[in-house]
């Protein structure tokens, strides 16, 4: 009894250190949340240059003041259908860690909606759905404005083997 009542108080604990501030987006009718001190910069949508022999979801490199950026459209990462780009869509430059340290990505998503302060109340840990489903990526899930909002891990998201690879043929 004792150890499922300090478990319990470990989660808690664990759900209120995310508290705090979230970019918010849209995909597919979805909203998610990026932490905002893992956001660099929010921009239209521009050219994007194709690498060959790349997965789908990574689009390309873009050149954004001189500086080789990877970009990836997270409604194909996430399996979601492809979408024609529209005047909303823009792509959300992260900073990610990798294995070579700090790299910044560009995440492509259908409209950025706002900055929200989250309070670890309103956080709580992503559903079980079993093994076959991964969620090691997603934060917490808030409740929020009467909806609800997935708080996404972005380093988890972009995993580290695909950083490797972006960082090789951005470098």
């Amino acid at each position: 009894m004792a150890q499922a009542a300090r478990q319990l108080d470990q989660e808690n604990t664990a759900l209120h250190d995310k508290e705090g501030k979230y970019l918010t987006f849209t995909l597919a009718d979805e909203d998610y949340g990026l932490e905002i001190l893992k956001v660099r910069e929010i921009i239209g949508m521009m050219g994007i240059t194709a690498i060959p022999q790349t997965p789908p979801y990574i689009k390309g490199v873009i050149n954004l003041r001189g500086r080789v950026i990877p970009v990836i459209d997270l409604r194909l990462k996430f399996g979601l259908p492809s979408l024609e780009y529209g005047e909303r869509t823009c792509i959300i430059v992260v900073d990610v860690l990798s294995r070579l340290g700090p790299v910044q990505v560009g995440v492509v998503v259908d409209s950025v909606s706002e900055v929200l302060n989250v309070g670890g109340g309103d956080i709580t840990p992503p559903p079980a759905f079993g093994v076959q489903i991964d969620t090691g990526y997603i934060l917490g899930i808030a409740k929020a404005k009467g909806g609800i909002k997935i708080l996404l891990d972005i380093d988890r998201v972009l995993a580290a083997e695909e950083l490797a690879g972006l960082e090789k043929s951005s470098g």
